[in-house]
């Protein structure tokens, strides 16, 4: 047995590792003593623990408020089996404690433990979902942050000891990085000892600081209880992985490569000669005669990407706006830096995130956003390319399966229709109108052309997600006097929307400026941002939409089928005889009633690939044909 200590409370607490198999005995015996749940934590090669290497776990801890335990899985099989007799030990006795254990540490033991997901899940809290109700900010947005150094600084001490930062500095004088440090670092070195068992000595201690806090405040125990389910749900999908088509990605790749390449040739027959050089950009602009007035913070002449995609006549998302002849300057910058974005953000990173099955397993973020709203990452398929095929076309349904994707309609206009009682929006939705086209024959009359639909749809976004007349401006192209009269006339039809915003900036003054979201969510407001007010609500309350969906998808049966929550959409695989099924009994779980406002979903079924649901008809089918000649499609 090797003995070691965490600084903590000015105390050293012990942290015991047993050296051979005889000593194992001990730390059962110690575990048996337990009354209380149990810290538990891991130590892996790095953080792609869904890799299929079975050696991937390099150590599970144990830990009390009082006494840590480091198992070391690698040095064999007893060690692992020791692991696994805790682990249920705790599981039918008396529960884990974790940190952010729904997303990595209980996958990565399921994966090279063998123990079923569910069951780890079962009688755990996760002290990273419990923090996140607390307080959802992020340490620059002023808050605590979800990290356990940062909770262990507020909540227990404040100068306990930073031993990663320790252990960086240690892979630092061995010639290592970060990255490949905790894989190559000596199982015995003692800050990594002390590093391990620290960590779960601090979330025993930090469990009960933030149940006592979630009383206090009075977050609701079916809303921690219900985003303990949704992180589980989202484990599985996590696990469970995508299928790439690595030949396509491949070529994807080298085509991304080549047109930044010839596009910023094209920018360097201007003059310009750094593609990352506003200053450049903007002195050929204003060469070429265009005007440019906005500037950065710091006086210099903005060359951003809505400024250029105003002079290339696009709109954020690239798509022509036709109200001015396009800068050829400016098309090939957003070009080119859209070439060099995709292959090395989506194409080569895909590639580098496979496992060995050739799969690859975004990580969800169940609660990201200070609203609650998921976020996808590594690799990051929550930002692909609005209503773009060829990214999508990377990935792939199972063998002889094919894509289903389910998206809520309009699920945001629809959320504040029905949290603020929006009268004529309630009418429109309960007559299947849409509701871009309603709002605009409201505000421009009977008469309204597609431009007109453009600027109410950009409107009724901003209005959610607190866009200004500059914002609605930029997406439409529309003059800004036009729009604000639109935005004027928008209030007038929907004046429920601005006594709502109204109610609840009065309710967070009166709450430590905190707004509450209709299930009981926190969420703390900026004293210089109050118009957010609005999406805060709306966005957290159309999350909650989404993580109820996925309760009613589980308890469905059709938990197997999912694959990705991206946004308001649920990606799926089924079998291709049964996807037209699948696909409407997901989009019945998306189905549901909000204060009278009926949440929808449209359910569509797709080829092989997921690009394939971007595809039109006829390029769908020939899709799906290539995919049969190539002997993909089963």
């Amino acid at each position: 047995m090797r003995h070691y200590t965490f600084p903590l409370l000015g105390r050293e607490f012990p942290v015991s590792t047993p050296e051979r198999p005889e000593d194992l005995a001990h730390f059962i015996a110690w575990l048996s003593r337990q009354t209380q749940p149990v810290a538990v934590d891991s130590e892996t090669h790095g953080l792609d623990i869904l890799s299929g290497d079975p050696e991937y776990v390099r150590m599970v801890q144990f830990g009390s408020q009082e006494e840590a335990w480091n198992i070391p899985t690698e040095l064999g099989m007893s060690f692992k089996e020791a692991a696994r007799t805790a682990l249920w030990m705790l599981i039918d006795g008396v529960g884990i404690t974790g940190h952010n254990w729904a997303a990595f540490d209980a996958p990565a033991l399921h994966v090279h433990l063998g123990i079923p997901y569910d069951d780890l899940c079962k009688n755990a809290v996760d002290t990273m979902l419990c923090s996140k109700l607390v307080d959802p900010r992020a340490v620059q947005e002023g808050g605590i942050g979800s990290s356990l150094k940062p909770l262990s600084d507020h909540y227990i001490d404040p100068t306990a000891a930073d031993t990663q930062g320790d252990l960086t500095a240690v892979f630092r004088s061995l010639g290592l990085t970060k990255a490949v440090g905790f894989s190559r670092i000596d199982l015995w070195h003692p800050i990594y000892q002390s590093y391990g068992g620290g960590d779960v000595l601090l979330t025993a201690r930090l469990r009960p600081k933030l149940e006592n806090k979630l009383r206090l405040l009075g977050v609701p125990q079916r809303l921690v209880d219900y985003e303990h389910e949704v992180a589980r749900i989202c484990g599985h999908m996590q696990i469970r992985g995508l299928l790439l088509d690595q030949d396509y990605t491949r070529r994807l790749a080298d085509e991304l490569g080549e047109e930044e390449a010839t596009q910023t040739a094209i920018v360097r027959t201007y003059g310009v000669e750094k593609l990352g050089s506003p200053a450049q950009i903007a002195e050929a602009l204003i060469g070429m005669g265009e005007s440019l007035t906005e500037r950065t913070a710091g006086g210099a002449v903005k060359a951003d990407k809505s400024v250029l995609s105003a002079l290339a006549d696009m709109d954020l998302y690239g798509n022509r706006l036709h109200v001015r002849t396009p800068n050829p300057l400016a098309v090939a910058v957003i070009k080119a830096k859209r070439a060099g974005k995709w292959k090395s953000a989506y194409a080569d990173n895909f590639l580098t995130s496979l496992d060995r099955n050739g799969r690859i397993h975004p990580g969800i973020r169940t609660m990201q956003a200070r609203t609650g709203r998921m976020s996808v990452t590594n690799p990051a398929v929550q930002t692909l390319p609005s209503g773009d095929w060829k990214i999508r076309r990377c990935f792939l349904a199972e063998p002889g399966e094919r894509i289903i994707s389910v998206d809520f309609q309009a699920v945001e206009l629809r959320v504040l229709a029905a949290l603020a009682g929006v009268k004529r929006m309630k009418e429109a939705i309960s007559l299947g109108r849409d509701l871009h086209s309603f709002t605009a024959e409201l505000v421009f009359g009977p008469d309204f052309t597609p431009k007109h639909r453009k600027i109410s749809k950009a409107i009724g976004f901003g209005v959610v997600y607190g866009g200004g007349a500059a914002t609605i401006q930029r997406q439409t192209g529309a003059p800004m006097e036009e729009v604000k009269r639109a935005v004027a006339a928008y209030h007038r039809t929907y004046p429920e929307v601005r006594r709502a915003a109204n109610r609840w900036q009065r309710e967070a003054f009166s709450n430590g400026m905190v707004t509450t979201s209709v299930t009981g969510r926190r969420l703390p407001l900026d004293r210089d941002r109050t118009y957010a007010v609005t999406n805060y609500q709306v966005q957290s309350a159309a999350r909650d939409c989404l993580g109820q969906a996925l309760i009613n998808m589980e308890e469905a049966g059709l938990l197997p089928y999912l694959r990705l929550p991206v946004h308001d959409e649920v990606i799926a695989s089924a079998p291709a005889r049964e996807a037209d099924d699948i696909g409407r009994a997901i989009g019945k779980c998306m189905t549901f009633d909000l204060f009278g406002v009926p949440i929808e979903s449209d359910p569509e079924v797709g080829g092989r690939s997921w690009g394939s649901l971007y595809l039109p008809d006829d390029q769908r089918a020939a899709h799906d044909e290539w995919y049969a000649n190539a002997g993909l499609a089963t």
